[in-house]
């Protein structure tokens, strides 16, 4: 329970901090904001060295093809990967958190080693890492890794939804936590763009499963009829016009 509320409580701060930073396009650049809540351990990153990696070890779990349906098909199945950092994990008998990112639209290995936030919070809270691989990209596609087969038709591609992608992160969050013999383990979600949608929407649909979630820079609800399509080209430009004219005051 200490665990949780500590988690509970640095993503209030978080959430906190980041209306402060985006609040601060309107206020003269002269003014400081103050600092997380929670600054990163002084740490060194594991970085790759000669031509091994260091940063996780590659993992692959036998998915099912399809969640939702019960034809002969849907039980087909492929290797999904993801990637494992125990480093600085606590283990099941503390029950220290478990953070997962749940993969965008691309290699899962580009994001973990993009995603260096994850990195420096882990040792202050002994989190697990966990990046899930998106079906369809990197090393997780079904039929027979073949990607000319999976893409090659809508009847195949019809697998490619975000709603199979989180029916894939909850099942393998599950089995991982069995398998490591840490049921309790509290689930943190991330993500960004893409990434951070999933994110936020495995936390609504699957909340025995996580227990919160942070999503980057995540257009939950940039969707015909209900965000205006010129909503993201009208943040751009806001933002232009406010450096615009921050930059006459420095100069």
């Amino acid at each position: 329970m200490r665990i949780e509320a500590n988690l509970i409580l640095f993503f209030w701060a978080f959430s906190i901090f980041s209306f402060l930073c985006f609040s601060v396009s309107s206020v003269n650049f002269g003014y400081r904001f103050p600092s997380s809540a929670i600054k990163a351990e002084q740490v060194k990153l594991p970085r790759k060295s000669s031509g091994t990696n260091k940063l996780y070890k590659t993992k692959y779990f036998t998915q099912i093809l399809d969640h939702f349906n019960f034809n002969p098909k849907s039980y087909q199945k492929f290797q999904h990967r993801y990637l494992i950092n125990d480093t600085y994990w606590g283990g099941p008998k503390k029950n220290s958190p478990i953070f997962v990112y749940t993969g965008n639209e691309g290699d899962i290995e580009w994001f973990a080693q993009n995603t260096g936030f994850m990195f420096d919070i882990a040792p202050h809270f002994q989190a697990l890492l966990v990046f899930i691989e998106h079906r369809f990209y990197g090393k997780s596609i079904p039929f027979g890794g073949d990607k000319d087969v999976a893409y090659s038709n809508a009847s195949t591609l019809g697998y490619l939804t975000s709603t199979q992608a989180l029916a894939d992160y909850a099942t393998l969050i599950i089995d991982l936590k069995k398998n490591l013999t840490a049921v309790d383990a509290p689930v943190v979600v991330f993500g960004g763009s893409y990434g951070g949608m999933l994110a936020s929407w495995f936390r609504l649909k699957y909340p025995h499963v996580a227990i919160g979630a942070l999503a980057s820079s995540a257009p939950i609800l940039n969707f015909e009829n209900i965000t205006s399509p010129y909503s993201f080209y009208n943040i751009i430009t806001q933002d232009f016009r406010v450096i615009s004219l921050n930059s006459i005051y420095l100069f």
